[in-house]
């Protein structure tokens, strides 16, 4: 079966809003919580920890929200692989199941000017925000995301592991793995 050439890209850009709003709303009800980093986008491959704690214009927190594409398989019983044989006799109704990754990374205390370890206040503040980070991203895939689908049922998807990342260099943060049901459709009478 087919696919909107465009469907993995938008699929990716939904994900994308659907965890930075999370972040907004929960930053609104969380005392000292940042919301939806300034630097946040759908990325080609694994993101470059480039900018964890860089200037924002515009008063938005520091940070880097990412979302990228990571594999894609055909499923005909979601979310596991198909290994029938497809072709032309073989009319199986497999579908596109994409594995998608957003990564959350925020500032991480590192050593002072002295050359000081950070304190144990200011380590307990990075771990609350990230518990935080993580809860958010949570609840944007399991109340945001399935309403961003036309489909009777919303969107049809199974979250992977969240795990922690970092700390490297001064970030520190949550990768989120989520796969999604893409919808597909007939192929074209005019194929190839």
């Amino acid at each position: 079966m087919a696919m909107n050439p465009l469907v993995i890209h938008e699929t990716a850009e939904m994900l994308l809003a659907c965890v930075c709003a999370e972040l907004t709303l929960t930053a609104a009800k969380v005392d000292g919580q940042p919301g939806c980093p300034c630097r946040s986008c759908v990325v080609p491959g694994t993101p470059a920890w480039d900018d964890c704690g860089g200037d924002c214009t515009g008063g938005s927190p520091p940070g880097q929200l990412t979302v990228h594409f990571n594999s894609m398989v055909a499923t005909s019983n979601f979310p596991a692989e198909t290994r029938d044989v497809l072709g032309t006799r073989n009319c199986l109704p497999v579908r596109p199941a994409a594995e998608y990754v957003i990564t959350l990374l925020r500032c991480a205390p590192g050593f002072d000017d002295g050359g000081c370890p950070p304190t144990c206040v200011e380590l307990a503040a990075s771990a609350r925000i990230l518990a935080v980070d993580a809860a958010s991203v949570w609840n944007a895939l399991q109340c945001c995301f399935p309403g961003t689908s036309a489909a009777r049922r919303g969107q049809t998807f199974v979250m992977g592991q969240q795990r922690t990342v970092g700390p490297q260099g001064d970030c520190v943060g949550i990768e989120q793995k989520v796969t999604v049901a893409l919808p597909s459709c007939r192929c074209p009478e005019e194929s190839p």
